[in-house]
């Protein structure tokens, strides 16, 4: 079993709020829009960390994370990208991923939405993080923590603060 933390959105920062909720996990998933390669750098010192480009990334940190991973935790295929959409909604180049990969797990970004949600369809658990950066209309900041155990997904926690208590 691993305990993984699933954050997007940074834009910049990496809250010492967001630190404390992600420290018990063994292993980081970044849903892109870092915003710096050495926020990257950062957070890869923290935790290992898996990570895709989004669309603020520039050319640089773009050199050193895809846009779309495809990866294995614990028995549990994931394909993770940026810009995704969701279930029912996905854009067209994910569908064909997703239809081609077939993942227990499909992590995208982007919308600044916190959204957990099953896709029957696909036979996929959709994990959109929503925003763990201050950038941005979200009105909370939040990132997710949960346990893999083979294709068991368990003990998920959503990590929310409101951006009025920092900004």
């Amino acid at each position: 079993m691993e305990k993984v933390g699933i954050l997007s959105d940074t834009h910049g920062i990496f809250l010492p709020q967001v630190r404390r909720f992600l420290e018990p996990c063994a292993e980081l998933w970044h849903a892109g829009d870092i915003g710096s390669l050495a926020l990257w750098q950062e957070i890869s010192a923290f935790r290992p960390t898996v990570a895709v480009y989004g669309n603020i990334d520039d050319y640089v940190l773009r050199r050193h994370v895809p846009q779309t991973a495809v990866f294995t935790c614990e028995g549990c295929k994931v394909v993770m990208t940026h810009i995704g959409g969701y279930p029912g909604r996905y854009y067209p180049d994910v569908k064909k991923t997703l239809a081609r990969e077939r993942p227990d797990i499909f992590v995208s970004g982007h919308s600044h939405i916190l959204k957990v949600m099953p896709d029957p369809q696909s036979g996929l658990t959709h994990i959109n993080p929503g925003a763990a950066g201050t950038k941005g209309f979200h009105p909370l900041i939040t990132a997710v923590r949960l346990d893999i155990d083979g294709k068991r997904l368990s003990n998920l926690e959503v990590f929310e603060l409101d951006r009025n208590e920092i900004l």
